[in-house]
C-alpha cells in the first residue's frame, strides 16, 4: 500500500488547529462538510461533493495531539492520521494518508490535493 505524507506550519495554537479538525463547522470551512466527533469509534460522513457521502470511523484520539480515522469506507478503504506538534508560536500539522493501491489514481490526485487544503486550515483555526 502507498501513503501522502505532508505537513503544514500553522500560525494558530495546537488547541485552535484541533478544533478545524474536530468541529464540523470548522472543518467544513477548509474541506467538507461532515459530522465528526472526536470519539473513538464515531462514525461518520464526509461530503465530497462530486464524490459524494464517504464514510470514517474515528480509531485514535489524543486531543489536541492526534486523530485517526478511516476514509471513504467501501470506496478507498483508507485511513487519515493527523498530528499536531507545537512549533514557537504555532503548531506543525502532519498528515499522513495511508492505504491506497500503489500508482492509483485517488493516490495522485489526493497527492496533489492535500497540500492546498492544508493551507486553508490556517483560516479555520479559532
Amino acid at each position: 500500500m502507498s501513503s501522502i505524507e505532508c505537513d503544514q506550519f500553522i500560525a494558530r495554537p495546537p488547541a485552535a488547529v484541533w478544533r478545524a479538525l474536530t468541529e464540523p463547522a470548522l472543518l467544513e470551512k477548509w474541506w467538507a462538510p461532515g459530522d465528526i466527533k472526536p470519539v473513538v469509534g464515531h462514525r461518520f460522513t464526509l461530503d465530497m461533493r462530486e464524490w459524494g457521502p464517504q464514510w470514517c470511523e474515528v480509531l485514535e484520539v489524543e486531543p489536541e495531539k492526534l486523530l485517526r480515522y478511516t476514509f471513504a469506507e467501501g470506496v478507498l478503504d483508507t485511513t487519515i492520521t493527523w498530528r499536531l506538534e507545537p512549533e514557537g508560536g504555532g503548531t506543525r500539522l502532519f498528515l499522513v494518508h495511508d492505504g491506497f493501491v500503489p500508482d492509483s489514481m485517488p493516490l495522485h490526485g489526493m497527492g496533489r490535493g492535500w497540500p492546498g487544503l492544508l493551507r486553508r486550515v490556517e483560516a479555520a483555526a479559532v
